[in-house]
């Protein structure tokens, strides 16, 4: 082997040592089961933390929420999410007539602009509510979305 190809697989072999040192050993992603298996959206919500929904502030004008108002196939709906609310921790996304109506869950940390872009399913025509945890508060809004074509294994 001449000398630029043993330098090259020194490196190859020294990226590959540091890279597998850089990647956390726990995985930073949450799952919660009972909150996502669910089959009532009432249950869902208080899986989350809400104990009456009562207590969801209406945050009609500082969670900006972009979805269709028709959905012409419910496997792929476009969503956007931007919390103009201050330290804002969490987002969540729920689907009322799903089968799980807990359709996400995102953690932000206080450096993070709290946005999201995304595609949810949706099996029928519904309301999508977006509830968002800020400084221990939760926050509501919530658009119904139109769908033509069911995504949860419906047509």
């Amino acid at each position: 082997m001449n000398l630029s190809k043993k330098r090259r697989a020194f490196l190859n072999s020294a990226l590959a040592l540091i890279s597998t040192l850089l990647i956390p050993a726990k995985g930073y992603a949450r799952w919660d089961e009972t909150a996502y298996n669910e089959v009532d959206i009432a249950d869902s919500i208080r899986s989350i933390g809400i104990r009456n929904p009562g207590e969801l502030r209406d945050a009609s004008k500082n969670i900006e929420l972009s979805l269709p108002e028709i959905a012409e196939n419910g496997a792929i709906v476009p969503i956007k999410i931007l919390s103009k609310i201050p330290k804002t921790e969490r987002i969540f996304v729920f689907a009322e007539k799903n089968p799980q109506p807990l359709v996400s869950d995102y953690m932000f940390t206080p450096d993070v602009e709290p946005f999201v872009a995304s595609r949810i399913k949706m099996g029928e025509t519904a309301f999508v509510h977006v509830i968002v945890l800020a400084d221990g508060i939760f926050y509501r809004t919530a658009r119904q979305v139109k769908v033509t074509i069911g995504g949860c294994g419906e047509e």
